[in-house]
């Protein structure tokens, strides 16, 4: 039973002296997010961290480390994510010193710790519970702990049976060679491979033992930290309970959603480039020669040639054609899509493609590059460095050429290249390309290259890339 309820204005916290002479337990309430967003989170988190190339699944605390040390450069930190299910996990500890920062599940967690030491355990196990403290925090609240290393712990559901997660946290490994570590795990440290489960150490069954007859008894001393309302009160209650509700049905929401994440490079010699002219010897500059043309750019994207199994510019702009329809935006895709349903009324054509190559769907077979793809015109110089094709339609309201091309340049670098030119044939071809321009220019063709080139690249083993970044990647 509580004995005294302090309203502080800051971050209501906690300090929980060591009863071995180590650094003190700190934990801080730091805002209360909105009702069930810890499920959710939880749930998107989880999807997201198994998907991880580092994620480890053990001892009821499944992990992911995001980022490992660097000891040549004097770094000895580590990064990982981490989730506590609705089971909690087993009472352990670790050599190093934790930091981490965690968000609730919509029921609530209860933090446990014991700063005996391995010595005064051994003296008395009674020790493990004469130090043992439990702290609870309420539902969907960030909060952060920070403890030294060889404090015990444990992370559970703040109720018996609870449905709902724990957290997930970000924890911080400050230093991964502290503590008593033995050799071989000094090594695996050194060599940036241990994890979560092999720097841990789980409580003698004996001590465990007491533990859960101590803790089915209520015999262990706790702290509430809560920022809406005191503990006991209807206000409370009425809370907890509308937070379960909604987690629960957000939790569900968000494992049902697939997760998924973008990373944009900029600035990083991948981005699209649009130039200021068509470039010179451009099979594009003799499109609508006898004819005004109301539009044309051209964009390019350089690369390193060893990125690519290809090694000649013929391959390299198959390769490129094939990215355009084998892996195009799908938010270029769902516009068409759109474009489609509003254009179809009026006659005119089209298609799942982005119009600059949609022509690559045409059924006409009567002039193909590489024996493959429908072109109004191709070229190829003599020693194979630059390969271009023409693709284009017409339609009622204008016509359109675009010049697709790969070319190896100096410096053992390869320019890919996507150009258009239109001519508007009527007053609404020309409302048409003035509507479009923005979008066309920013987003549809830089856009329909950037991810035509990272198809290119994912075609080439991982040995051979040589650490090659994928563009949009």
């Amino acid at each position: 039973m509580l004995s005294m309820i302090k309203v502080v204005q800051t971050f209501p916290s906690v300090r929980i002296p060591s009863s071995s002479g180590g650094l003190p337990v700190e934990v801080s309430l730091i805002a209360q997010l909105v009702h069930g967003s810890g499920n959710h989170l939880f749930a998107s988190v989880s999807a997201r961290q198994q998907q991880h190339q580092e994620f480890v699944d053990e001892l009821d605390e499944p992990s992911a480390k995001l980022g490992g040390t660097d000891f040549d450069k004097g770094d000895p930190t580590s990064l990982y994510s981490f989730v506590v299910g609705p089971k909690g996990h087993p009472f352990h500890r670790h050599a190093g010193h934790r930091i981490f920062t965690a968000i609730s599940g919509s029921g609530g967690a209860q933090l446990r710790f014991s700063s005996a030491s391995t010595a005064q355990i051994e003296e008395d196990p009674q020790n493990f519970l004469r130090a043992l403290q439990c702290i609870n925090i309420p539902p969907d609240c960030m909060f952060t702990v920070r403890f030294g290393g060889e404090t015990w712990h444990q992370f559970a559901p703040l109720t018996r049976n609870s449905p709902h997660p724990v957290f997930f946290a970000l924890s911080c490994h400050t230093n991964e060679l502290g503590g008593d570590l033995s050799d071989d795990l000094r090594q695996q440290v050194m060599a940036n491979e241990a994890s979560i489960p092999s720097l841990t150490s789980l409580l003698p069954q004996e001590v465990a033992d007491l533990l859960d007859a101590a803790m089915a008894k209520g015999q262990v001393a706790t702290v509430d930290l809560s920022l809406e309302a005191p503990p006991g009160t209807l206000q409370r209650a009425m809370c907890y309970t509308a937070r379960g509700t909604v987690g629960t049905i957000l939790g569900k929401w968000g494992a049902w959603r697939r997760s998924k994440g973008f990373v944009s490079h900029h600035g990083d010699g991948t981005d699209v480039h649009e130039l200021d002219a068509t470039p010179a010897g451009s099979l594009l500059l003799k499109q609508f020669e006898n004819t005004p043309f109301h539009h044309e750019d051209t964009f390019t994207l350089t690369m390193p040639l060893a990125s690519f199994q290809e090694s000649n510019a013929t391959a390299l702009l198959s390769r490129l054609l094939d990215g355009f329809m084998e892996n195009p935006p799908r938010g270029v895709t769902r516009m068409m899509a759109v474009r489609g349903v509003l254009v179809r009324p009026m006659g005119l054509r089209t298609s799942s493609l982005g119009c600059p190559v949609s022509s690559l769907l045409s059924p006409d077979r009567s002039r193909l590059f590489a024996n493959r793809f429908p072109v109004l015109d191709q070229y190829t110089d003599e020693r194979n460095t630059r390969a271009q094709v023409i693709l284009g339609a017409d339609d009622k309201h204008l016509s359109f050429r675009s010049c697709v091309a790969a070319r190896i340049v100096a410096g053992g670098q390869v320019e890919f290249s996507l150009g258009s030119r239109v001519h508007c044939k009527n007053l609404f071809g020309r409302f048409y390309m003035a509507a479009i321009d923005r979008t066309h220019r920013t987003y549809v063709t830089p856009t329909m290259l950037r991810m035509a080139v990272e198809h290119a690249m994912a075609s080439v083993p991982a040995f051979a890339m040589d650490g090659a970044a994928l563009p949009g990647q």
